[in-house]
């Protein structure tokens, strides 16, 4: 049966030791890998989660940078002009700066939607 419908459990590889669960493999997205160590952490005797899973991007860098300034100008909390995305293989880049940390988790929330984006790495400054 499963749990999450979500979580593409085809590919994820469990090993479990001792209350302690190993979760291995690629999915597409981050709420997936987030998801599988939510399902994990939900069962009765575990004691921790070690979550390997990598994301594994299905689109190309740019693509992927344009999506996420995209999602900003859409995003009616954010002044999109006062932030910049870069994106290597799989990891995305924030700059700039915001009025408050609220609209910094709203830049983070929209790096981490954009399709196979596996780390964000936020160098947005708060200036209020």
């Amino acid at each position: 049966m499963k749990i999450d419908v979500t979580v593409p459990d085809e590919k994820i590889r469990t090993l479990v030791n001792e209350g302690f669960v190993t979760l291995e493999g690629t999915v597409d997205w981050d709420f997936q890998r987030q998801g599988a160590e939510s399902c994990v952490r939900n069962v009765a005797g575990v004691r921790g989660v070690a979550n390997n899973l990598k994301v594994k991007p299905h689109v190309s860098v740019g693509e992927v940078s344009a999506k996420i300034q995209d999602a900003l100008r859409r995003n009616a909390e954010l002044d999109a002009r006062r932030i910049t995305v870069s994106a290597t293989d799989n990891k995305v880049y924030l700059y700039g700066s915001v009025r408050s940390w609220f609209e910094r988790e709203e830049a983070e929330r929209a790096a981490w939607a954009a399709p196979g984006v596996a780390e964000v790495i936020d160098h947005i400054s708060i200036v209020p």
